[in-house]
């Protein structure tokens, strides 16, 4: 299956994905964009300026295209998408807050615009605002479901900061990866087919396929911290390792250097000593630790891929596959 990873159709899929649910990702906004009309008004400010940075909406894109090759009620899927996509910007705001980010796609963070509470409060809004919405899909396993990952995902951001720092270690950074980022795609795919008449074979599917896509996701967005666009970024490549976490790339090449004086130091904070961090970052960098870690998001992906082959040949499902493989092949 590798040839499917070619730059030339990945390229080709960035611009196709997203087709079959133009217009619904249109009511997706929308409905995210009124949940603070009777709020203050900074807060709809604030979320305007988050709507306005913009994103390729691939969560509810996700969503949509699972819930329509499924047959749910396309009402379900708006307020599905609306919440999984403010609870994705919710963990963005407290995200920048916490590393201190001042950039995310090249536009100013909430956090370079505002104080320190009124970021959180922000945060804690859209949160609230994310809950209520999955609740007004008056699914209740969908619920229940979306409470769980919200949990994770904290859970996880805690670990991470209190156990993660400079830790060389694969279970850590596979449970990490998977509370950040893959436990909203495996949910946001797993409840579009809940609330579709398919049975529960189905449901374990779509979760299988967004789980996958998840792991493959955080994995690229790893190996972009040392391999992208810095411009892009926001941030100076490689500052994951700067602030002590220990991400795929790096792990491939600590594995393959164990003596090296940088990988020795990690443990006992050498991740605060931002002189050999860069020397570290530089050597990764020099190195095919990347290409290592993308084969691992290309074999996570062609797991979820076929999860998608019980299913009818339709447009969505083409869809699904092609946000599969664009997926492993963006760039910034």
């Amino acid at each position: 299956m590798r040839d499917n990873f070619s730059r030339g159709e990945i390229d080709l899929n960035l611009a196709t994905f997203h087709l079959p649910v133009v217009e619904e990702i249109k009511f997706i906004e929308e409905r995210m964009r009124i949940q603070a009309d009777e709020s203050h008004p900074d807060l709809r400010a604030a979320l305007e300026h988050l709507l306005a940075a913009g994103g390729k909406r691939v969560r509810p894109t996700v969503g949509l295209l699972i819930g329509n090759m499924l047959g749910a009620p396309l009402e379900k899927l708006i307020n599905l998408g609306a919440a999984v996509e403010l609870l994705h910007t919710a963990t963005l705001v407290h995200d920048d807050l916490i590393d201190g980010s001042l950039l995310r796609r090249g536009a100013p963070t909430l956090n370079a615009r505002w104080l320190p509470p009124a970021t959180v409060l922000t945060g804690d809004f859209l949160f609230a605002r994310a809950a209520k919405l999955a609740a007004d899909t008056e699914h209740l396993p969908l619920m229940k479901s979306f409470s769980d990952t919200l949990a994770i995902i904290v859970n996880g951001e805690l670990t991470q900061m209190f156990t993660s720092r400079g830790l060389i270690n694969r279970d850590n950074y596979y449970k990490r990866i998977y509370a950040k980022t893959a436990s909203l795609f495996e949910m946001t795919a797993r409840a579009a087919a809940m609330v579709s008449p398919a049975d529960e074979s189905a449901a374990e599917a779509m979760r299988d396929f967004g789980y996958g896509i998840g792991m493959a996701f955080q994995i690229v967005d790893d190996i972009l911290d040392f391999d992208g666009d810095q411009n892009a970024v926001g941030k100076p490549l490689g500052s994951d390792l700067l602030n002590g976490l220990v991400t795929l790339p790096a792990i491939y090449y600590a594995e393959a250097h164990p003596d090296d004086a940088d990988v020795l130091s990690l443990p006992q904070g050498g991740w605060t000593n931002a002189e050999n961090m860069t020397r570290l970052v530089e050597k990764i960098r020099a190195g095919n630790y990347a290409k290592d870690a993308a084969l691992e998001a290309e074999n996570y992906v062609e797991r979820a891929l076929t999860r998608l082959q019980s299913f009818e040949p339709c447009a969505e499902r083409d869809a699904l596959e092609n946000l599969a493989k664009y997926i492993v092949g963006r760039k910034l």
